[in-house]
């Protein structure tokens, strides 16, 4: 069972995801505004959030960027009626993992919510650390260092880094990095893989110099590349 924040104020949609959420197993809080959720964020921990863009207080971009300072771990999923892409790439960019487009179909939002909860068994994968240069993953702690110093991940962040490092030089096709990283069944939109490799190489670029680590390439019409670094 897991912990799901439902953050809409429409009446009609609000009380469908929740009846339908419950159905599914899952322990439901159904919020109405923006500020009353990350108020409940105080004294509740959840494993997955769906928050509307169009919230009557707060805008649903600003509750995801707040959302994600205090709950790091909680996967977001902005509900938008919105149409316009540049919308969707910036509540992305703001801390949501994914996105769905308004009417929802339940049985696609009931798909994305296995996806991002699905926790695969590490037993049989390798945990040994990766290093590529200045940067080192450790995929028993989950942590990600670079030059000795901690970067800041979300969950799908490391997943999908680590997936490209474990293969660097190696042309990855987007079908294989979304079954690999998000899952085999996923269906819908895959910008949110575009969204996820852009912030990755911000952060690395941040980091370091470029020379001590690695680059990710986009190979137009196929997938990405992990670039060992020239040092």
């Amino acid at each position: 069972m897991a912990r799901l924040l439902v953050i809409e104020d429409d009446e009609t949609i609000g009380s469908a995801l929740e009846s339908s959420l419950s159905r599914h197993g899952h322990a439901v809080r159904w919020m109405r505004n923006g500020h009353d959720a990350l108020r409940d964020t105080d004294g509740h921990t959840f494993d997955l959030a769906l928050v509307d863009l169009g919230l009557p207080d707060l805008d649903g971009i600003e509750v995801c960027r707040r959302l994600r300072e205090v709950q790091p771990g909680c996967v977001q999923v902005i509900l938008t009626a919105r149409t316009e892409e540049m919308d969707v790439i910036v509540g992305l960019e703001a801390g949501a993992d994914d996105y769905l487009t308004k009417p929802v179909r339940l049985a696609e939002l009931h798909a994305r919510i296995r996806a991002h909860l699905r926790r695969e068994s590490s037993s049989g994968e390798d945990q040994n650390p990766i290093v590529h240069g200045q940067l080192h993953i450790d995929p028993a702690s989950r942590r990600v260092t670079v030059a000795g110093r901690e970067l800041s991940l979300r969950t799908k962040e490391f997943d999908l880094l680590l997936r490209l490092a474990r293969e660097p030089g190696v042309a990855l096709r987007r079908d294989t990095l979304m079954a690999d990283v998000w899952d085999a069944h996923w269906f819908g939109s895959t910008k949110t893989l575009d969204v996820h490799v852009a912030a990755l190489r911000r952060k690395l670029a941040n980091a370091a110099p470029a020379a001590t680590l690695p680059t990710i390439s986009t190979l137009r019409g196929h997938g990405y590349r992990l670039e060992p670094p020239s040092d």
